[in-house]
């Protein structure tokens, strides 16, 4: 029966995690040598690429993308399955916080998963606007913050204590099916508030590309914002995975600037937390990808 190693699955997400193969090395507490040898064997069993490699470091391929989301689930449940047996179930109260962004058409899926996974854990969810979510996050409010970051505009905090990235995305113009641009008129951007910091990019984006834009539509959340793209009110900038039905990437938008990606990242911990959420945080980044 051909199965995967666990060990080279939890060594796929440490190098997808680490975004580079040295990195990565000492999170598996190996060489590099050994790292790259690991992946070769995993992508052997594969039976196709699961990296494109660059300067930069690796990204994972589409086949990656899929395997990693088995690697996570895989290795959660072993680790759950080995305290469990251990007496160390992971059992309590969790106030989670995530940004409307995070996989808007995934999320209750994933929270019914995560229910059944771990069915002593009792979840608090609440989702919020990311600066609304760091607010909150701050003033103690919930035990751990699902945030989005545009690539380069981290907080400081979050970029000193490295806060994992769950899952990054690229962001792109959205429009209804079968949508065309004008030529010559000014955009129709449709976003969420203006206390959004998504709102406040691409604004600041457009001006300072001298795009020419009425904001035809501010929506109260990312549904919202989905409905009115649908219904083809305008064009928005949103993370690749709030395509949903009605809704596609515009390819090659005329006079549109490139977009850059974003990262998903938990809020860092807090100095004195309890174990309990310390191993939520860690249970979480294994599913929420």
């Amino acid at each position: 029966m051909q199965t995967f190693d666990l060990e080279q699955l939890r060594t796929l997400a440490a190098v997808v995690d680490a975004g580079s193969l040295t990195a990565a090395a000492p999170r598996v507490f190996l060489s590099q040598s050994s790292v790259s040898e690991q992946i070769r064997k995993l992508e052997e069993r594969a039976g196709q690429s699961l990296f494109t490699r660059s300067k930069a470091g690796v990204l994972p391929t589409e086949a990656g993308t899929r395997l990693l989301a088995y690697a996570r689930r895989i290795l959660a449940l072993s680790d759950e399955a080995f305290r469990d047996l251990h007496g160390e179930s992971l059992q309590g109260e969790l106030r989670l916080a995530v940004t409307d962004y995070f996989r808007p058409g995934d999320l209750t899926r994933l929270l019914g998963r995560l229910g059944e996974s771990y069915p002593k854990v009792r979840l608090n969810v609440s989702i919020l606007k990311s600066d609304a979510l760091r607010a909150a996050y701050a003033n103690g409010e919930f035990d751990v913050g699902l945030a989005m970051n545009i690539t380069g505009a981290a907080s400081a905090a979050e970029q000193a204590a490295k806060a994992p990235v769950i899952r990054r995305e690229s962001l792109a113009w959205l429009g209804a099916t079968g949508m065309r641009l004008a030529r010559g008129e000014p955009l129709r951007l449709l976003a969420l508030p203006d206390t959004c910091s998504l709102h406040q990019y691409t604004v600041s984006l457009l001006r300072r590309r001298r795009v020419p834009y009425v904001l035809a539509h501010v929506a109260s959340g990312v549904a919202g914002l989905q409905s009115a793209l649908a219904a083809g009110l305008g064009v928005a900038c949103l993370n690749e995975s709030a395509v949903c039905d009605g809704v596609v990437r515009l390819t090659a938008p005329h006079g549109l600037p490139a977009l850059p990606r974003v990262a998903f990242q938990f809020l860092p911990g807090r100095r004195g937390e309890t174990e309990f959420v310390t191993r939520a945080r860690e249970m979480l980044a294994t599913h929420l990808v």
